[in-house]
């Protein structure tokens, strides 16, 4: 017996050693790629930086060491920063060790498509192009729409001979599920102010409405013509020409893409990297110096200089709730708002959104914040992939509002949507409820039997849809003011414009919902000449997480996203969707359904 105890006493005492040892590897391991993410990277002469955007776009790129990392049961959360990206490409232009770029995109990953933010990239190349070095683009596996929109600013465009181009125009289809709810016992109770507020019809409807229809035709009409008119420009195809090659579906493989004029040649990656050699003077069985982005923004850079003045750019990215995250906004964004106006040191306030709205509530705490601050300093609107609807909320108050000609915004309006499942409910799973209170509205809207569903027992009754329909007028008219005051107009002009549409940047800009067309760096060029900044430097806001917080967040919270990303693989993307339409309940003031612009 006592032979028995010793034993498990020293297994006890085994395990809990070799747990701490475990842990105290852990640790290292940890500090040591935390470590190894910040050290510098000497750039060789003769290299060439490489531009692969393998990963999502984002505006901000994360501090985080461990996002790049595929570890058992953390949902990775590769991204690259737009603005990482841009500051890249500018110090390339006069760093001698750069002989040149090159292009090697298949696909592109953004929100909404993330077509405003590829504009960016390109209009930075074409800058980089003034400085003589070269550009160069090829891909192995074919270039989408997007793609090659971005590609089409190379010096030259090469493609694998068996790869594709495919360019077929700007459309899709919507999924409408009135009838599929009406078959389960479930119908959308929608309250709404702005006859183009069409975020809910897919709920009421089997078809877009005809004010759907004109203002999405609108605004994809709109980007299509700015993509065409950009290939044109570059390639020397006209536009009519393209429409024709679009429309006859004359693209089908990569020499007819050659005939065509859209590149300049069907080669293989061995033909691609002889040519790489021969720019940058590398001899024949050496391997070509490729930089990439990643690396490339961790080598010194000689110019940057100290300023004790600063330009905060405080990113909003994301759906408008009561979280706040990397690809979320909630009301900790008012905070980080305060801590800039407050903070001396911060001359200047650039308020970068990518956001399609959400809650009108937290878009109004988050407006009051920005209305504060411009009071006190110069605050710059700068909207990128999509500034729509709550996304526009919170950008109206500033002094002047950029947007790239193809972001989508507007979107003035707000809705209610709530589901009632009375068939659902008591005729087809038997559930019976019954209703108490101390007032008379003490049971408002009904229960919610199912719990996990946002869907009410019973129908609102009229009194209670004339309150929501009186609360959701209200919040309209509060936008209108909010809007109005912003851009310095009547109520009356901004409702003509506003009644849910969106709009295209370059249609807002001369209806007066935008001020200028640019950039993220436009934007800052405007903040600083207003703040009356020589020099200065640029802080990001809101201050991002622990790497280490993060870590364990991601170990633990996040590994059903892991599971469901692993089972579901490319169809995950649609169960997120359906967890996006269930959000889109409540009061929002939001941009109808979601985008990918390919």
């Amino acid at each position: 017996m006592k032979s028995f105890f010793k034993f498990t006493f020293a297994s006890i005492v085994g395990v809990i050693i070799g747990g701490f040892i475990l842990l105290f590897l852990g640790i290292m391991i940890i500090a040591g790629i935390a470590s190894s993410s910040d050290k510098a990277v000497d750039i060789k002469d003769k290299s060439i930086l490489e531009i692969k955007l393998n990963k999502q776009l984002a505006d901000r790129s994360s501090d985080n060491p461990f996002d790049d990392l595929d570890l058992p049961g953390m949902n990775n959360k590769s991204t690259v920063g737009l603005t990482t990206i841009i500051k890249s490409i500018e110090k390339a232009k006069t760093d001698d060790k750069i002989k040149g770029i090159y292009l090697n995109i298949g696909e592109i990953s953004g929100s909404f498509g993330g077509i405003a933010s590829i504009e960016e990239i390109r209009n930075k190349l074409k800058e980089f192009k003034e400085s003589g070095k070269f550009i160069l683009s090829y891909n192995n596996y074919g270039y989408s729409q997007k793609t090659y929109y971005l590609n089409s600013v190379a010096d030259s465009i090469y493609l694998n001979p068996e790869a594709g181009l495919f360019i077929v125009g700007m459309g899709g289809e919507m999924t409408f599920y009135r009838k599929f709810l009406q078959k389960i016992g479930v119908e959308a109770q929608v309250i709404r102010v702005g006859k183009y507020k069409s975020a809910t019809e897919q709920f009421f409807r089997d078809d877009m409405s005809a004010e759907s229809r004109t203002q999405t035709m609108a605004y994809i009409g709109d980007i299509w013509n700015q993509i065409l008119t950009g290939i044109s420009e570059e390639r020397g195809i006209s536009v009519k020409k393209l429409n024709e090659l679009v429309d006859n579906f004359a693209i089908r493989k990569a020499s007819d893409a050659k005939d065509n004029n859209l590149i300049d040649g069907v080669i293989y990656q061995d033909e691609m990297n002889a040519k790489l050699r021969k720019l940058t003077d590398i001899k024949e069985g050496k391997k070509l110096r490729l930089v990439s982005i990643s690396d490339y923004s961790k080598s010194p850079d000689a110019d940057k200089k100290y300023s004790k003045n600063k330009i905060a750019v405080v990113y909003a990215s994301g759906a408008i709730g009561m979280e706040q995250s990397e690809t979320a906004i909630g009301p900790e964004l008012a905070n980080s708002i305060r801590k800039a106006r407050r903070d001396s040191s911060i001359k200047a306030i650039v308020l970068r959104v990518n956001s399609p709205g959400g809650s009108a509530l937290v878009s109004d705490i988050i407006w009051r914040e920005v209305e504060l601050a411009s009071q006190v300093k110069p605050v710059i609107a700068s909207m990128g992939d999509v500034a729509a609807s709550g996304g526009y909320y919170i950008s109206c108050a500033a002094d002047t509002i950029v947007a790239d000609k193809n972001t989508i915004t507007g979107s003035i309006g707000i809705y209610g949507l709530f589901f009632s499942g009375e068939e659902l409910i008591k005729n087809k799973l038997g559930l019976t409820t019954d209703s108490f209170g101390t007032n008379k509205h003490s049971a408002f809207g009904g229960g919610n039997p199912l719990m996990v569903l946002p869907i009410s027992s019973r129908k609102f009754t009229p009194t209670e849809k004339e309150i929501i329909q009186g609360i959701i007028n209200n919040g309209y008219d509060t936008f209108l003011t909010r809007v109005a005051d912003g851009r310095k107009r009547s109520k009356e002009e901004i409702h003509e414009i506003a009644q849910g549409r969106v709009w295209s940047a370059t249609d807002a800009k001369e209806n007066g919902l935008v001020d200028v067309l640019g950039g993220l760096e436009t934007a800052i060029e405007i903040a600083k000449e207003k703040a009356g900044l020589e020099e200065y430097r640029l802080v990001s806001l809101p201050k991002q997480k622990d790497p280490i917080e993060e870590l364990v967040k991601g170990l633990t919270g996040e590994v059903k996203i892991k599971i469901l990303k692993n089972e579901l693989g490319d169809t995950y993307k649609f169960y997120d969707q359906a967890q996006n339409l269930i959000n889109l309940g409540g009061i929002q003031a939001r941009i109808p359904y979601q985008i990918e612009l390919n």
